[in-house]
């Protein structure tokens, strides 16, 4: 009998230990695992579906807008010189140079001037070449319109005419052609330290 009694007095002491520890997990963890009220989550999550539901109801409507507007900025784009570097960007305004200069029969020497890349505006840059030719007055305005008539969005930036005095009546122009390039082209100018 004693030896069943202290059989019993061990399971009593192992439960009661069990006991002890399920108590400290219970009321140790803190308020981890709360229970809210059920009458205030009911009004709570319906008004949280509707939100859900009204912003839900907006999408098809964003994307409807964010389609349009992004093929605009693509049709806008078009015109934006596509190169990789600006020295890219130089090189293709120069052909673009030769080959209008071709076309209308006469040729130049190759660019004179290139300005720095600079910004234009908050999203784009500027790229230009310089170039000094000799062409008769036709062939300038010939020339004028097949550059007006590029993809790209260009412009001149400077135009110097003079007479050249010859039995032809040539000219001499000065011209700076100008392109848009993406602002990532346009390398960032370093700020000085100020003393």
């Amino acid at each position: 009998m004693n030896h069943l009694s202290r059989g019993r007095q061990i399971a009593l002491f192992g439960t009661l230990a069990l006991l002890a520890v399920g108590v400290l997990i219970r009321y140790a963890g803190g308020d981890r695992n709360q229970v809210v009220a059920s009458r205030d989550s009911i009004p709570v999550a319906r008004q949280r579906l509707e939100i859900l539901r009204r912003k839900a109801a907006t999408v098809p409507a964003k994307e409807a807008v964010l389609k349009k507007v992004t093929a605009e900025l693509q049709e806008r784009e078009k015109g934006v010189v596509q190169a990789g570097t600006a020295e890219q960007a130089r090189a293709h305004l120069m052909d673009v140079l030769h080959a209008s200069e071709v076309a209308n029969g006469f040729d130049s020497q190759g660019a004179q001037q290139l300005p720095e890349p600079k910004a234009l505006g908050h999203d784009y840059g500027q790229v230009s070449v310089g170039q000094n030719f000799t062409c008769r007055i036709d062939q300038l305005v010939n020339f004028l319109s097949a550059l007006a008539n590029e993809p790209e969005i260009l412009a001149t930036d400077t135009i110097i005419v003079a007479p050249v005095r010859d039995k032809n009546k040539d000219i001499t122009v000065r011209l700076t052609l100008s392109g848009v390039i993406p602002k990532s082209l346009v390398p960032e100018k370093k700020k000085g330290v100020n003393f």
